[in-house]
C-alpha cells in the first residue's frame, strides 16, 4: 500500500510542478489540479477498497499519513478556486479586506479545533484507535459532519480533519503573500499619486497586449522579469485592474484577424506622426 501510495503521489507532485511552471493564474493552475488531484484520489481508492491491511496499525497509518496528502492538495487547489473566482473588483483595499476575511475563517477553524490539532501536531497517537480507524468513531470526540455522508469503506471519523488541517496551513501561507503583494501595490500606488501621475484610458485589452508584447521582447531587467510581476507594475503604476489578464491574452490569441490590433495602431500612428513631421 505504501509503496503504491508513494508512488502515486510522486507523480501527482511531478504533475502539479509542471502546471505551476506554465502558468501563473491561480484560476487557470488551480482548476488544472483539481482534475489531476481528483483522478490520483480515485485510483488511490480503487486500490485501497479490495486492499486487506495487514494489521490495525497499517490502516491507522494510511488515514493518519498517506489519505490526508491527496485530500490535502484537492481541499487546497479547490479554496484557490474558489477564493480566486469569488474575489471582488476593485481597489487593492478592497482586495486585502477580501483575504483578510478568508485568513480570520482559517483562524476560526484553527480555533475550534484546537484540540485536535495539538493533538496532531505534537504526535500524540493515544486515541489513534478511534481517529483513524474505520468503524470506531466516537461522538463525542468532535465529528465532522462530512464523515456521515462519506464513503464509510474509504474514511474515519478524523482524516479529513488531518486534511483540512495541511490543506489550511498551505493557504495561510497563501493568503499572506497575496496581502503582502497587495500591501506593496498600495504603497507603490500612493507614491504615484501626484499631479503627475498619468491614468491608462485605453482597454484593459490594449494594455494587456502592450505587457505581453514587452514581455516577449525582454525589456525589463535583461529578459529576467516575469509576466506577474510586469503585470503588477503596470496596474499599479496605472492603478488599473487587469483582472485574469491570462485568459484575456487568450482572447487576444483567439482573433480571427489582426491578432496585434492595438499594437498595429501604435506602428500605424507613428508613423503617420513621423510623416506629418517630415513635410
Amino acid at each position: 500500500m505504501r509503496t503504491y501510495a508513494q508512488e502515486l503521489i510522486t507523480d501527482l507532485n511531478q504533475k502539479l510542478e509542471k502546471i505551476h511552471l506554465e502558468s501563473t493564474e491561480p484560476i487557470e493552475y488551480a482548476e488544472q489540479a483539481i482534475i489531476l488531484i481528483a483522478s490520483a484520489l480515485e485510483k488511490l481508492k480503487e486500490f485501497f477498497i479490495p486492499y486487506e491491511f495487514e494489521n490495525k496499525y497499517e490502516e491507522i497509518q494510511f488515514f493518519r499519513e498517506i489519505k490526508p496528502l491527496f485530500a490535502s492538495k484537492l481541499i487546497y487547489y479547490n479554496e484557490i478556486y474558489n477564493m480566486e473566482t469569488k474575489k471582488p473588483f476593485g481597489s487593492y483595499k478592497v482586495q486585502r479586506k477580501y483575504y483578510e476575511t478568508i485568513a480570520a475563517k482559517l483562524k476560526d477553524f484553527f480555533d475550534e479545533n484546537s484540540q485536535f490539532y495539538e493533538y496532531f501536531r505534537t504526535g500524540n497517537r493515544c486515541l489513534d484507535k478511534k481517529y483513524f480507524r474505520r468503524g470506531k468513531h466516537d461522538i463525542k470526540l468532535s465529528i465532522d459532519s462530512f464523515y456521515f455522508q462519506a464513503d464509510q469503506r474509504f474514511s474515519t471519523s478524523h482524516d479529513f480533519k488531518v486534511a483540512k488541517i495541511l490543506a489550511n496551513e498551505r493557504l495561510k501561507i497563501y493568503l499572506e503573500e497575496k496581502m503582502s503583494t497587495l500591501h506593496k501595490s498600495e504603497q507603490r500606488s500612493s507614491a504615484n499619486t501626484d499631479k503627475n501621475a498619468q491614468r491608462w484610458t485605453a482597454s484593459k485589452v490594449a494594455l494587456t497586449e502592450l505587457i505581453y508584447a514587452l514581455h516577449s521582447e525582454g525589456v525589463f531587467n535583461n529578459g529576467a522579469s516575469d509576466l506577474k510581476d510586469i503585470t503588477a507594475f503596470f496596474e499599479s503604476t496605472f492603478n488599473v485592474d487587469l483582472g485574469q489578464f491570462h485568459r484575456t491574452f487568450l482572447d487576444i490569441r483567439s482573433r480571427t484577424s489582426e491578432r496585434t490590433k492595438f499594437l498595429n495602431g501604435l506602428r500605424d500612428k507613428l508613423i503617420t506622426r513621423m510623416d506629418a513631421t517630415d513635410q
